[in-house]
């Protein structure tokens, strides 16, 4: 009885947050038995967070990724939208767990501290491209208004001089949401603080 409460609750939770289909999925693939093997080799293909259908990977989301863009040479951009949302949503989870953990390890260990952390602007970046390339589909149908909160998104995360920052104002400017273009100086040095008052 209470294995089956346990497990009521366990479908009931994890139908709240979405995840119910990888989690009845491994728990009919559990091993009764864990190989030794599997448990000293970190980069074993069987983990399951590694693989493709996995929600909550790198894999899963380039997936997703590659999906939209299937969709995108289609015209098919509703469907585009859905794979990118998914996506994004995806990346930004792994960037944000992936630097919670490099805060809880700082200090403890730094091999442990700095994984994270490359992970973390590993993920980011793919992110801001995912919210990039969404703010283009936007665009392709026509609805500026959903492409321009996306946009700004990307500036801010990345910076207005970075590549994909540059691109992002250049997009918010043919869109007629700013009316000055951004032209960087190159090799020019930065400007001097003002002195505090």
């Amino acid at each position: 009885m209470v294995s089956s409460n346990f497990r009521h609750l366990l479908v009931l939770t994890c139908l709240t947050i979405g995840l119910v289909s990888p989690v009845l999925a491994q728990t009919k693939t559990v091993p009764a038995k864990v190989d030794n093997a599997t448990q000293e080799d970190p980069n074993e293909t069987t983990r399951p967070l590694n693989q493709a259908d996995s929600l909550l990977s790198l894999e899963g989301a380039q997936k997703l990724v590659s999906e939209a863009q299937d969709a995108i040479n289609k015209n098919n951009y509703d469907l585009a939208v859905a794979k990118l949302q998914q996506a994004r949503k995806t990346y930004n989870q792994l960037s944000s767990f992936h630097l919670q953990l490099a805060n809880s390890f700082s200090g403890i260990d730094p091999k442990v501290t700095e994984s994270q952390r490359s992970q973390a602007l590993k993920t980011g970046q793919l992110r801001d491209e995912t919210t990039y390339q969404l703010a283009l589909v936007h665009r392709a149908q026509n609805k500026p208004e959903l492409s321009v909160p996306l946009l700004i998104q990307v500036i801010l995360s990345q910076n207005p001089s970075s590549e994909l920052g540059k691109k992002s104002y250049q997009q918010l400017y043919e869109l007629g949401f700013v009316d000055v273009p951004y032209t960087p100086k190159t090799g020019a040095a930065p400007a001097p603080a003002p002195a505090p008052k």
